[in-house]
């Protein structure tokens, strides 16, 4: 009998490997999408997480933009501050150095201007002499205003309101708070309360007042305040003359000058060129002023001006001055300005004025 042949490799055997690797498969996809899943997820978890990091990222970004400019303009302000701290300081050593260098004057001008005050007392005293024998007091209701001060003023008496057109000149510029040049450059950087509360701006206000009960019955006057410029007291009357006996419109005068304050430099050109403004010119002019001026017709390219080019800048406004006026001039001086009364005592000569140093009482 003929053996039968056997086949490894049959269909049975065939179709049973299929199918194993058939479950084989399908399990490793099953796992396969379950593993895809949880992917997702935590990529999706992931992406939210970085997503808040840039965001946090973005907004520490524009704070440090903030930050960086608010620490920009601070430094700005500090570095300004610091300048104008060292440009004052400069100018506050500047300012004693030429103290010191005026306070260190030869003493033949010292002697020159004992002299001159010496000079200045016997005027004074003839003056007194030739006044004894006057009247002491005009016929009632012959002033508009009065005026009560807590000093004597009789010793003053030299200026004398007699023109028919009456100029009075104020010096309004920051000197004017003070004698002493450091205290003036404290007062110039403080409020304008404090610097119209100082004393020697008072005693100028005071001044002002009793010039204001001088003036003669049927006169005309005209007041200016002046620092780099000059302007009326009296609103809306530039370059106009007045009637002194309208007591309203004085009043008005005192009231804005008490209304001022001390403030910029000193220009005596600009100060004089008032004159000329008026019609017919004034037959007398009233100067009430503490020291040379600072600058000409226009401001001066260099801070601290010297007491050479203060004397120039003097001269070149006296210059300016119209013919056959006279000038008196009250004079509160500075500490250190030493060629200030005996160029202002020429001046008033020169034109046939008055000059005088009040004390610091009067009126």
């Amino acid at each position: 009998m003929r053996r039968r042949k056997v086949e490894v490799f049959s269909l049975s055997f065939l179709d049973c490997i299929c199918c194993g690797f058939g479950a084989v498969v399908l399990f490793y996809t099953i796992v396969a999408g379950q593993a895809g899943v949880k992917r997702v997820d935590r990529t999706n978890v992931l992406q939210a997480e970085v997503n808040r990091l840039e965001e946090e990222v973005l907004v520490g970004s524009r704070n440090l933009v903030v930050m960086r400019n608010t620490l920009e303009k601070t430094t700005t302000d500090s570095r300004r501050a610091a300048a104008s701290t060292q440009a004052l300081m400069d100018e506050i050593s500047a300012a004693r150095a030429e103290a010191l260098r005026v306070g260190a004057t030869s003493m033949a001008q010292r002697e020159h201007i004992n002299q001159l005050k010496a000079d200045l007392r016997q005027m004074e005293e003839g003056t007194k002499r030739l006044q004894a024998g006057a009247l002491q007091s005009g016929p009632a209701g012959e002033r508009v205003r009065s005026f009560r001060g807590t000093g004597n003023r009789r010793y003053i008496t030299g200026i004398n309101l007699k023109g028919k057109h009456i100029l009075v000149l104020i010096d309004r510029s920051v000197s004017m708070v003070d004698q002493d040049l450091v205290n003036i450059l404290k007062l110039r950087n403080q409020s304008e309360a404090a610097r119209r509360s100082a004393p020697k701006w008072r005693q100028t206000l005071d001044i002002a007042d009793w010039l204001s009960t001088q003036f003669p019955p049927g006169s005309q006057y005209q007041m200016y305040a002046f620092n780099t410029q000059a302007k009326s007291l009296v609103a809306e009357q530039e370059g106009k003359w007045l009637d002194a006996a309208d007591p309203k419109l004085l009043a008005q005068a005192v009231d804005r000058l008490r209304g001022l304050a001390p403030e910029g430099g000193t220009s005596l050109i600009n100060a004089y060129a008032v004159i000329r403004t008026l019609f017919p010119l004034p037959d007398q002019v009233v100067l009430l002023t503490d020291g040379l001026p600072t600058q000409g017709k226009e401001r001066p390219g260099r801070k601290f001006v010297n007491v050479a080019q203060r004397s120039r800048l003097f001269e070149e406004a006296e210059k300016s001055l119209p013919d056959k006026v006279p000038v008196d001039v009250i004079l509160l001086p500075m500490q250190g300005d030493l060629p200030a009364p005996h160029m202002f005592w020429s001046l008033a000569r020169s034109s046939g004025g008055n000059f005088i140093m009040p004390s610091a009482d009067w009126p």
